[in-house]
């Protein structure tokens, strides 16, 4: 997979790609990463990338131009799933990430200021957010995808069935996890995850995702539910 991120600010992702999961998964070829300045396509000698809204108003707001001309730089640019980073898209979840998987190249536009230009809706082939809150720009969006898609890549996390027992990954939320010490200040562990039972304990864990998942997000479990009912 190819992931090329479209920012004012590569050096607020840099280090994110080069740690952890994200960087195991490019050494070992599963992704290739591309960071493009869109600063770098201003048609202007002040290389600015935003004006004045038109109509009035407060901030500024982004210019279609180096948008425009930083995505005809990319190569195959027809071909990629290209995605703006926007309060206003739809909201980013687990089923996103696996259906963002089955991309061969995949192009994040991060923004700033006040907003976009509207034409540069035009360009994209989907709008995402991750949430309803604002942030300063979509680096910190871009990041969140990033890193939730490539850890699905076969091979990423070298257990695959690592990510299949996340939360949210088949809409419900991971079951309770322990480790040593079996007695900590009179918390003890459960028993069932000390007796060696797969079957007892594969049940108990889908029971407390089941419970758990009702008390905290009863929006994911009816979601469950319905799809259980209708496989």
């Amino acid at each position: 997979m190819k992931i090329t991120i479209l920012t004012l600010f590569p050096e607020m992702i840099e280090p994110m790609l080069n740690a952890s999961i994200l960087k195991r998964a490019k050494e070992h070829g599963l992704v290739d990463y591309h960071l493009i300045n869109f600063r770098d396509f201003s048609q202007n000698k002040h290389q600015t990338v935003d004006d004045t809204p038109f109509g009035g108003g407060a901030g500024m707001v982004l210019s279609i131009e180096p948008i425009y001309h930083a995505l005809q730089s990319i190569d195959d640019i027809e071909n990629a799933y290209k995605i703006l980073l926007s309060p206003q898209g739809r909201t980013f979840e687990q089923s996103m990430a696996k259906h963002l998987t089955s991309y061969d190249h995949i192009v994040f536009i991060c923004g700033h200021y006040e907003g976009f230009d509207e034409r540069i809706r035009d360009l994209v082939d989907a709008e995402v957010s991750i949430g309803d809150f604002v942030m300063t720009g979509g680096e910190i969006a871009a990041m969140a995808i990033v890193d939730a898609v490539v850890r699905l890549l076969p091979g990423a996390l070298g257990d695959e069935t690592s990510y299949q027992k996340d939360s949210f990954y088949e809409d419900l939320l991971d079951y309770p996890q322990y480790t040593k010490p079996r007695d900590f200040m009179g918390q003890k562990v459960p028993e069932v995850l000390l007796s060696g039972h797969h079957k007892n304990i594969e049940k108990w864990r889908y029971e407390q995702s089941l419970e758990r998942t009702k008390k905290r997000r009863p929006d994911l479990y009816k979601k469950y539910l319905k799809k259980q009912k209708n496989q």
